[in-house]
This record gives structure tokens, sequence and C-alpha cells, in this order.
């Protein structure tokens, strides 16, 4: 899985943004607010087509204000969030104010519109030093997302009750439209730096991605310039500034016209600035589908560092186990000297008349032997033991190389499904003695449903856990179970209860079977299928873990399931 490249929200998308929620949220009825995780905060609003959902971030590497569709009820309890419940109830949202290139943001709430504003939420987009407050009418911290303390910065101290103290205002000079060619370019040239560093150092509002953006600009009538944002400035020809120039001068007409069209590119970048004519059109509002964008990739960096944590736990515990297995078998070659000890001192017995310490070393030979044929039942009994959880290693690294390599689901469906099995594997992994809690996970399992050709369910087991819940425990008498034969894999279970299956409704599943399985890289892989009911689980295994009575043996195609996934929508 490649990494996701995240673009940073500068000053020309947050523009964009508030073009877009302006004409949807001013005005509109403050109603919910809550937090999510410890970096961000939902706020729910109400106009006459109903609820409209933003989101603020103040994550120092992805800090945003984007629409965001109805979210899940979670985080109502936070204190920021019943901070900002209570200071904004019954409040209006009648401004969204931003000043010049400043990346700040001021919602200003009154008791209804047209009235003075009494409270304003302030959301500072500054990369790491990015923040959440709530104002009073006085323009006194209420409420503040993340506290600033005296040792942390002694220019700006932000603290609940103090007064409000915006940024430093910004240094270098504000862009203009009226400013001439010549002298736009004698200020990016008075210091021999490169050509992003210029761009930044002299004007406000730059950023790289709008660096990189109005270098590689494209159009009908204007091609990229062959440049970088590390080119030198001493080393750009007069054709390429002027070139430079002119798309510097069509992003300034834009922004001062609140004239934006989002477009995404196949690098995992945006930009709002484009030529209506080179932009296909799109029902959602740009605020929507940034927000949109930004779950993507955000669940997307989240399921590759999750995937990568639980790949150096697999690991760790099958070093451990192999280790402690070596350790095992070496004591069940050191008992095969138990019948030399006893020769031993069969031989010291043997002798005419042996004295007392002799009998003495022989009961001790005699003693030594005993113990180690004792050991042997348990040390074959550790040795199951090991063996059990490194398959049960191997099995949580198959469902792992599975969830990885399924980019027909959702981002978020697959971050969930990768830490129900880290969950998982961390409590089956860890002594009894040592967990904090008993019991399997709370919750019911969420297997992958998919409907067949005829409208069965056809559920898949992605861990241990959902294999035994959809074999065993939610099975009913005349569904069929498919695995693919003698190899790790998930479990597949055909709803044949609900109506009599047809072959194509066969095939889906053993060729399902085949696909969530280790052998999903052959063309064709040998599926047992049998009913529920002659499955058994097996005492003092792993969940998930059963054996059957009678089976049948198809052949799947593994392909053959893949593109019915790449196909499939999720079941209401």
């Amino acid at each position: 899985m490649a990494k996701s490249t995240l673009q940073v929200m500068d000053l020309t998308s947050l523009r964009a943004v508030l073009a877009d929620l302006r004409a949807q949220i001013i005005p509109s009825r403050f109603e919910k607010a809550q937090q999510p995780n410890q970096q961000s905060l939902h706020l729910g609003f109400r106009n006459l087509k109903g609820m409209v959902w933003l989101e603020l971030s103040w994550q120092a590497d992805a800090a945003r204000l984007v629409q965001i569709p109805s979210p899940s009820r979670i985080g109502s309890g936070s204190t920021l969030a019943q901070q900002v419940q209570h200071g904004l109830r019954q409040l209006a949202l009648v401004e969204l104010e931003q000043r010049n290139f400043e990346r700040v943001v001021l919602f200003h709430f009154a008791p209804r519109p047209g009235e003075v504003s009494v409270r304003t939420l302030v959301l500072e987009l500054m990369g790491r030093h990015s923040n959440v407050l709530l104002l009073d009418d006085q323009k006194r911290i209420t409420a503040i997302a993340r506290q600033v303390r005296q040792h942390q910065s002694r220019v700006r101290p932000l603290s609940t009750g103090d007064p409000y103290i915006p940024p430093p205002a910004l240094q270098s000079l504000p862009p203009s439209c009226e400013e001439p060619f010549e002298q736009w370019r004698r200020r990016l040239t008075l210091v021999p730096v490169d050509l992003g560093k210029a761009l930044r150092d002299t004007y406000q509002g730059i950023s790289p991605a709008l660096t990189k953006q109005l270098i590689n600009f494209s159009s009908k009538d204007q091609a990229p310039i062959p440049l970088s944002a590390s080119t030198p400035v001493e080393e750009i020809s007069d054709k390429q500034w002027r070139l430079l120039h002119t798309r510097w001068r069509r992003w300034l007409n834009q922004l001062s016209c609140d004239d934006f069209i989002l477009q995404l590119d196949e690098a995992g970048g945006y930009r709002v600035w484009n030529d209506p004519a080179d932009s296909s059109s799109n029902s959602e509002s740009l605020s929507l589908r940034l927000g949109l964008y930004y779950r993507k990739q955000l669940n997307q960096r989240q399921l590759l560092k999750e995937s990568q944590d639980l790949q150096q736990l697999l690991e760790q515990s099958r070093q451990r186990e192999q280790a402690q297995r070596l350790e095992q078998v070496e004591r069940l070659k050191a008992t095969g000297g138990a019948d030399d000890l006893q020769r031993q001192a069969d031989s010291i017995l043997c002798q005419a008349a042996p004295d007392r310490g002799s009998i003495e070393q022989a009961q001790k030979l005699y003693q030594r032997a005993k113990r180690l044929r004792r050991s042997i039942p348990l040390i074959e009994e550790r040795l199951v033991h090991h063996d059990q959880r490194l398959a049960l290693i191997d099995g949580s690294a198959g469902f792992l190389a599975d969830l990885m390599q399924a980019d027909w689901d959702e981002a978020g469906d697959r971050n969930q499904q990768l830490l129900e099995l880290k969950a998982e594997l961390e409590e089956l992994l860890t002594p009894r003695r040592r967990r904090r809690r008993s019991g399997p996970p709370p919750g019911q399992p969420q297997p992958l449903e998919i409907r067949s050709q005829h409208g069965l369910v056809i559920q898949v087991g992605r861990n241990h856990r959902q294999n035994e819940w959809i074999s065993l425990r939610q099975a009913r008498a005349g569904d069929l179970w498919f695995h693919a034969q003698e190899c790790p894999g998930s479990h597949v279970v055909l709803k044949a209860s609900e109506a009599a299956a047809g072959e194509p409704d066969l095939q889906l599943a053993a060729d399902l079977a085949a696909w969530f399985s280790r052998a999903k890289g052959n063309r064709r892989v040998p599926v047992v299928m049998t009913g529920v009911e002659h499955l058994q689980r097996i005492p003092g295994t792993a969940p998930g873990t059963v054996r059957h009575r009678q089976a049948e043996l198809v052949w799947a195609e593994p392909d053959r399931a893949q593109k019915a996934l790449e196909a499939w929508e999720p079941l209401a």
C-alpha cells in the first residue's frame, strides 16, 4: 500500500471553503458540538435545508476547516464539546470572518441574525500552533482546545480566562494585482535563494502547494513551466518570469473574486483555483468534497501506521513463540538420556556387594531418569501450545495481508477491522493472569457481507472471532460453510437457510474462501464445503478453530472473487 500524500490546507483552500460555507450556513442555528478525537471538533448547524456539519481540526500536519457528512454520535461528553455546547446554545451563526491573508477564522454568533455578536469561536490554522478558542462578549477565552503555557510561548500564552490575543502580524508583504511586473520580479530576485523560499519570504499566503501549482498550472493556452520550487531565482529566464507572473495574477484574481472550483489530482493533492472549462461539474459542495478528501487521506495514513504496528507485534510474537518452542524442543531432546541413567543405576546395583554410597548414587540416577520421563508429556503439551499460538499468529498475519490488499473497501472500515484484529491478537496472546478484562471484546462482530446473484447473504470472517461467530454462533441449520483446504484463511458462510442456493451462489462463496486465504496467489484452489451442522469446535484452541465430520471438495478461482469484490456495495 502506497503512503498517502496529504496536502495541508493553505490560505487559498481556506478562502475557497469559506466562500462555499457562507452560501450554506450564513445564517444558521448552532445545534450540536462533539469532539471525536483529541485534535478535532465537530459542529452541527441547522439551516432551511437541514443539518450542515463542520470539522474544525488543530492537528499539526492536517489543520483544517471542512464540511463533513453527518458523523456518528461520539465525543459529546468531552470537556471542550460541553463548553462549546453550553456557550453557543440557542445562538445563530451570523458571520464567518477571515482577514487579509491570515489563516484565522472568526465564527461570530448572535441571538438572532442582524444582532450584535455575543460569542466568537476562533479557529487558527497555523501548523503545529493551530488552535480553537471560544470567546465571550468581552473577548475573554472561555474554552480552548490547547492550552499554551508561559514556558511554551513567552510571546502569546493562552489559557482559559485570559483575554484573547491575536497571532503576531505577518511580516511579509500582501500580494496585489496592482503591483507592476518589474517590481514583483525585483523583490523576488533581491536575495539569491530558490524560487519557493523567495515566494514564501516575500509575500503572504504562499504555501509549498501553491508554489507548485503556480509552476505546474496547465490550461489550454499555457503549458507547465520547466521549473521547480528549488530552482534558484537567478537561473529563471525572462520568459519564465513573465509566464509565472501571468499565473500569479490569475491566482490573485480568483482569490479576490471568490471564484473557486475544486479539482483533485492523481498525485494525492488538489487545487481550488482552476479554469472553469477544465473542471468537471460536481453537485457536491467544495467544502464537503474537501472534507471527504481529508477523511480518505487521513484514514489511509492511519491504516498504514496501524498495519505497521500490528506487523511489528506479529513478528515479535512469532519470534518469542519460536524461541520458547525451540527451548522446549531442546528439553525434549534432553529426556533421551533417561535410559542411559537407568542403565548406569542398574550396573551399580548389579555389583557383588554395593556399598551404601553406591546405593545412594544409584537411587539418585533412578530419580533423575524418572523426572526426565515424567517431563515428556508436559513438554509435549507445551509444544502443542506453542504450535497453536504460532498458527494463531500465522492466521492473524493472513487477515492483515487481506486487509491491506482490500483496496475495494473503504479505508475507514478497514481501519476498524484492523483495530479489532489488533485488540483480538493482544488479548489472545496475553496470559490470563495479566489480562485487564476477561471475555470477548464488547459489541457484535461485523464480518464482511455481500449478496450473491440470487440475493443470498455471504458472510466472510476477517479475524478469528468473526470466523467463530459466523460459523458456530450465528449460523443456522441449512447454511453452508466454505474454507480453503489445508490452508489458513477466512471462514465463509453462505446463508442457504434463507433460500435454496444455486450453482452461482455456491461458486461465489467458494471463490471468496479461496481469495481470503493464503492460497489466493494460485489460479485454482481446492475449497472444503459442508453444512454448518457438521462443524465442531476444537476445545482448548483459538477462536474459530473447527473440524468437520463430512465435506465436499469444490474448485475455486480467486480472480473471480476479486472481480466480485471490486463491484461490491455494502449491505444496508
